[in-house]
């Protein structure tokens, strides 16, 4: 079974094109214009074993709020058909990453019930040339459109690109291990019968 999506969006703000592989190698090929996104994503890919590509523009000269949003969305597209009906997959996932000063843990509920919990407080100013702020709204989005609950904590923190850098490796191990299959697991792993 290959867990694979490819996924195209355009809008007056943004253009992406996406391809998604949840059982990669951990390869990412991005074409953003955001350069510290791609380096997150690369991290994300490394860490969680996902090959990633995208080549997307956007009205970056008014600010690159709307290009995360939308890659978010589209990751998240991306990651829920990918995932397919989710048989045989561990559902859940968990990791708490260290990066020098900073500790920020993950846990995955890959249950189809979309929902953030963000605890991420970055101290005041830009992580490179972006608004703190963007990390949320891009989290929003993949989860939204991912249909996952996501919890995202910072455990301790000072240096905002540590920071940063620790919760993609985080959200990249937890996701992998939800998505991984459970060895003896037949169906779905819910009471239900479903994780929609």
């Amino acid at each position: 079974m290959k867990r694979k999506a490819r996924i195209e969006r355009t809008t007056l703000e943004t253009r992406i094109a996406l391809e998604l592989n949840l059982d990669g190698r951990g390869e990412a090929d991005l074409k953003t214009g955001i350069p510290f996104l791609e380096h997150m994503l690369a991290l994300w890919c490394r860490h969680g074993f996902f090959d990633l590509a995208i080549e997307a523009g956007g009205d970056l000269e008014v600010e690159p709020h709307h290009l995360m949003e939308d890659i978010g969305i589209c990751l998240g597209r991306a990651w829920s058909q990918a995932l397919g009906g989710k048989e045989g997959i561990r559902r859940y996932g968990f990791s708490a990453v260290p990066m020098d000063d900073a500790l920020v843990m993950a846990a995955v509920d890959l249950s189809g019930r979309p929902y953030l919990v963000y605890s991420v407080e970055l101290p005041p100013g830009p992580v490179g040339s972006l608004d703190p702020e963007l990390f949320k709204e891009f989290w929003q989005a993949f989860v939204n459109e991912g249909r996952f609950n996501f919890h995202a904590r910072m455990l301790h923190g000072e240096n905002k690109h540590h920071i940063v850098e620790a919760l993609f490796k985080a959200a990249g191990r937890a996701m992998n291990e939800a998505s991984s299959f459970l060895p003896g697991q037949e169906g779905v792993l819910s009471t239900k019968g479903t994780l929609e």
